[in-house]
């Protein structure tokens, strides 16, 4: 008989029903709670809040009947402004409970030795010490793509120059305004400045994988650098977020550079744009979403990743085109990963500190 782990869902949004409906199909995993913050959900079946049938399960917003339940692993999904802010006390929580915990909400995690504020690290460190339990964070980027993915891509090198790996996206169908004008500051003029392009923003989001890859690999760095660009869509676009005019920001590249001999050695690269036709000189993926790790060396090792969804609408992730297949990857980066955290030696981890995180019950068989 399969050993089954009991899991606590946090949160019902895009992540948190693809977990919830994964979880019914293994036989590994027995779902016995879901958490949810909006007072309207609370005693609604999970299912259903899944965009799936009915599993005769209520979510509820009291967190610690959740924890009373003991379950092996909380599956935490939650998302929104100021996310870690919130999401770190509920960490800190679970963990002093003896709750492990799996996470896609606090994407810089995923290299947790390196997590900023330190004092928010030594609290999550503390916890999971006290609870002898184990934190991890993961996703398709960051948590694969740019920096689990390039490792396990130099299992072939003899020698190694430089790792380049790039997300290249369509985000005409993200629709939050505050993100998308005020964070990365499309459809401003050029010299608009938004968040991210303040010094320290894009070197805080990235080089916590850059390092992660770094200290991997046996290779000390300099410094992380930083690279911010951006075009003018030479149209008017009606896209999720709003109508961008002709003449502003339709599309940005972002780099977080690693210096490694006083040479780029490590880059991660976003390049995000409204359409497809703008800025047609920049690097170029496969269809709306894809990744790419370059490694230059011996062997030169090029390889392109794309996560797509035939059919988003039985997958319950109806209105999203580019992003679907990248939803479901990012939350089986944590569902799969379950029992080897459950497993794991208690504290704070990465990737690397686990194997390799096959998912045993996920081949389909008829």
């Amino acid at each position: 008989m399969t050993h089954q782990h009991r899991v606590v869902v946090w949160a019902t949004g895009g992540i948190g029903s693809i977990a919830i409906r994964a979880i019914q199909r293994r036989p590994d995993l027995e779902l016995v709670g879901v958490w949810v913050h909006s007072p309207e959900k609370v005693g609604k079946d999970a299912g259903e809040l899944a965009n799936g049938e009915p599993i005769g399960l209520a979510a509820t917003d009291d967190a610690d009947a959740l924890m009373a339940l003991k379950p092996d692993c909380v599956i935490y999904a939650a998302s929104g402004p100021e996310r870690d802010a919130l999401a770190i006390p509920d960490y800190v929580k679970l963990l002093e409970a003896g709750l492990n915990v799996v996470t896609t909400s606090t994407t810089r995690l995923v290299n947790p030795h390196l997590y900023e504020p330190a004092e928010w690290r030594d609290q999550l460190a503390a916890a999971a010490k006290q609870g002898q339990a184990s934190l991890y964070a993961s996703g398709i980027e960051p948590g694969f793509a740019a920096d689990y993915l390039p490792l396990v891509l130099s299992t072939q090198s003899s020698q190694i120059e430089k790792i380049h790996a790039f997300e290249i996206g369509l985000y005409d169908d993200y629709g939050v305004p505050d993100i998308m004008i005020n964070g990365l500051g499309f459809g401003q003029p050029l010299d608009y400045q938004p968040w991210i392009s303040y010094p320290g923003a894009i070197a805080g989001e990235w080089q916590g994988q850059i390092r992660l890859v770094a200290d991997a690999l046996g290779v000390e760095l300099q410094e992380v650098r930083e690279g911010f660009d951006r075009a003018a869509t030479d149209r008017t676009l009606d896209v999720a977020m709003g109508t961008v005019e002709a003449g502003t920001c339709g599309a940005i590249r972002m780099q977080a550079i690693g210096v490694v001999d006083d040479r780029e050695a490590i880059v991660i690269e976003h390049v995000t744009r409204l359409a497809h036709d703008v800025a047609p000189d920049w690097p170029t993926g496969i269809g709306d979403l894809s990744y790419r790790v370059k490694i230059t060396g011996d062997p030169d090792i090029d390889c392109t990743l794309a996560a797509t969804l035939r059919d988003p609408q039985r997958a319950g992730i109806a209105g999203m085109t580019s992003g679907a297949g990248a939803m479901v990857a990012t939350a089986m980066r944590v569902v799969n990963a379950v029992p080897y955290v459950v497993a794991a030696e208690p504290g704070l981890l990465s990737s690397v500190d686990l194997p390799l995180t096959i998912p045993r019950n996920a081949f389909v068989t008829r």
